[in-house]
Parts: C-alpha cells; structure tokens; sequence
C-alpha cells in the first residue's frame, strides 16, 4: 500500500519524467508503434520489421522502459468476463482533512480501477466496476465517510481507452 505521501511523491515524479528527443528518434517510434500495435511480438520480429539486430532492439527498449516512456505492461481483461457488468464514475467531495483517507480508501478497493485528483468543486473521479447495483451502495458508503459523493453510471462506451498518437504519426 502507498500512503498519501509515497503516491504523490511517485505522481510528481512521474511527472517530472519528461522524454529527451534522442529517445523518441524515429527507430524509437517505429518500436514503440510495434509494441503498441502487438505487446507480445517478439524482440527478434520487432528487429526484423525495423531493420536491426536483435540484441540492439532490446537494448533500446531497455533503455525507453528505464527511461519512463514505456510505463509497464498489462493485460486488459474485459470486467463482464469476470462478472463486472456495471462501471460507474464517482466524483468524490471530501471533507477537510480527508484527502488522504480518500486516497487510501481507493487504492484499497479493488473495485476501484481508476483514481483522478481533479480540478473543480469535486476533488476526485473514481472509476468502479460491480456485480450489480446492490453493491454500488456499499462502496458509497465507504467514502461517504470521508466526503460526499455524486455518482453516474456507465450506459456505453463510444470511445474505449486507447493511447495517444505518438509524435510524427497521424492521429
């Protein structure tokens, strides 16, 4: 678990994270559009398509993950196949002082997926999966603890998530 100090300490630090030119040349690209396009293409079909050695392209991924700009790697797994049928926004107001156990609360929920320190008179956007409406209540009144709550349920997705147009392709 992070405390509230560790987690912004590693946000300020990933922001501090800002890639120097010379990483984003443009065989950097074309492996970064490659991972993207298939994560688990192998280094030596990665070599092949860009013209190097294998050994060259793992050093250079090494050297883009060590640098920050290849941020980890995951597996998206669609929540109804694990019974999530129903995601949720909850934009969270919290009471004074209780930034930190906001914080704390979301990281531990595993329901939880996504936690956005916003702007505006909410301070925070969580994002949360349930099994069904009934469980909505339960994790409400975690955080009601804390603040007050507003919460929007998801009817569709038009735009799923996807990642940013890399420098010098069309978007």
């Amino acid at each position: 678990m992070y405390s509230y100090f560790s987690f912004k300490k590693k946000v300020i630090m990933a922001m501090s994270l800002y890639p120097s030119d010379s990483l984003l040349d443009e065989r950097n690209l074309q492996l970064l559009q490659l991972l993207r396009d298939d994560p688990r293409m192998s280094v030596s079909e990665m070599a092949r398509q860009v013209g190097m050695s294998a050994p060259a392209v793992r050093e250079r991924i090494q050297r883009l993950e060590e640098s920050g700009v290849i941020a980890g790697y995951r597996v998206d797994i669609d929540p109804r196949a694990l019974g999530y049928t129903i995601a949720a926004f909850v934009r969270i107001r919290p009471m004074p002082g209780q930034l930190p156990n906001i914080i704390d609360l979301a990281q531990r929920l595993p329901q939880v997926t996504e936690c956005h320190r916003v702007t505006g008179e909410d301070c925070f956007i969580v994002k949360v999966y349930l099994e069904s409406l009934d469980t909505l209540d339960r994790i409400l009144d975690q955080f009601l603890v804390y603040g007050n709550t507003a919460t929007m349920l998801v009817q569709s997705t038009p735009v799923p998530p996807r990642g940013l147009p890399l420098p010098g392709t069309n978007p």
